[in-house]
């Protein structure tokens, strides 16, 4: 699978990467077991960009993500992680993170949101813990959208000093909120940002901090390419979710009539949603997450597919 090399540094990734959250139980819980047949699957299909965050689970996923990678030349793969919320013993579970965080786990532990140098270092440490690793290719910072300056005056700087040290490879932020990651990208000298859900078939807000982005040689991650599911099928469904929220009318009518042009041209919907992010010159890498087998391999053949210039040219007219 082709890769792309972020920035300034020796990190290259390829086109498509694993989201880690489904891994960590997002909504349903799975097994160990199905868990590493994703993870697996999506490794025997070229996919060498593997993402995840404590957040995740509530560290579920970076120990599954570990284990499934753990007998894996350390050198053929890029992980990425995230900080800004330390894992801490819950002194009052009530038995299931779901309603407090989304995930089908138990929720003998809390997040807190911690951007101090300590609880960045603290954060890492225990990440590297949890993948069994002794380094990490890169580190995002997990949705600062009301640490802003804090994340700048003091997050950043600390993120810098462990890539210096080489504990860290590259480093960014990671945000659904385009705004914010542009304040970062002229701010602050960071390597790659992670833009969920913004730059996809459907909502093209992050175009603004794309480009500012490739002025500045800074590397974009393009995640949730499918806007949460409703770009995911080939017949966009009114049960679907839009930003992990129910479907707006006009929205569905704009997917199923991009769903029906993509027909016409011989692809599908998710074929086109999951290439669409890559033609902009800043984005690095596609991000979507994958909870079976099954789910890996067909986003990795839906990277392959043959789509017209005639389509893009009808789709970016819209």
């Amino acid at each position: 699978m082709k890769s792309n090399r972020i920035g300034r540094t020796s990190v290259s990734l390829t086109k498509l990467g694993f989201g880690g959250a489904p891994v960590g139980n997002l909504f349903r819980s799975i097994t160990d077991a199905e868990a590493d047949g994703a993870l697996s699957a999506a490794w025997d299909a070229g996919v060498r960009y593997f993402d995840t965050a404590p957040h995740y689970g509530l560290g579920l996923s970076e120990r599954r993500l570990g284990a499934s990678l753990a007998g894996r030349p350390r050198s053929d793969f890029v992980i990425s992680t995230k900080v800004g919320r330390l894992l801490s013993p819950n002194p009052s579970p009530t038995g299931s993170d779901l309603a407090a965080g989304g995930f089908d786990v138990p929720d003998d532990l809390i997040r807190t949101f911690d951007y101090s140098s300590d609880g960045v270092r603290h954060s890492i440490e225990e990440s590297l813990w949890r993948l069994g690793l002794d380094y990490l290719d890169i580190v995002y910072v997990h949705d600062p959208d009301d640490y802003v300056d804090e994340v700048i005056r003091v997050t950043f700087p600390a993120l810098v000093k462990l890539r210096d040290e080489g504990v860290v490879k590259a480093i960014g932020a990671g945000m659904n909120f385009p705004e914010p990651l542009l304040e970062f990208v002229r701010a602050s000298d960071i390597d790659v940002v992670m833009l969920a859900g913004r730059w996809t078939l459907l909502d093209r807000s992050g175009g603004p901090l794309l480009d500012e982005c490739h002025r500045r040689g800074v590397a974009v991650v393009s995640a949730a390419p499918f806007n949460s599911g409703l770009l995911s099928r080939a017949r966009p469904s009114s049960e679907g979710h839009f930003d992990y929220d129910t479907v707006p009318p006009q929205l569905l009518a704009r997917a199923r009539a991009i769903a029906e042009r993509c027909e016409a041209y011989g692809v599908t919907l998710p074929e086109v949603a999951i290439n669409f992010p890559l033609r902009h010159e800043a984005v690095a890498s596609v991000v979507a997450g994958f909870r079976t087998e099954e789910q890996a391999r067909t986003g990795a053949q839906w990277m392959d597919a043959k789509i017209s210039d005639e389509l893009w040219d009808e789709l970016e007219a819209r």
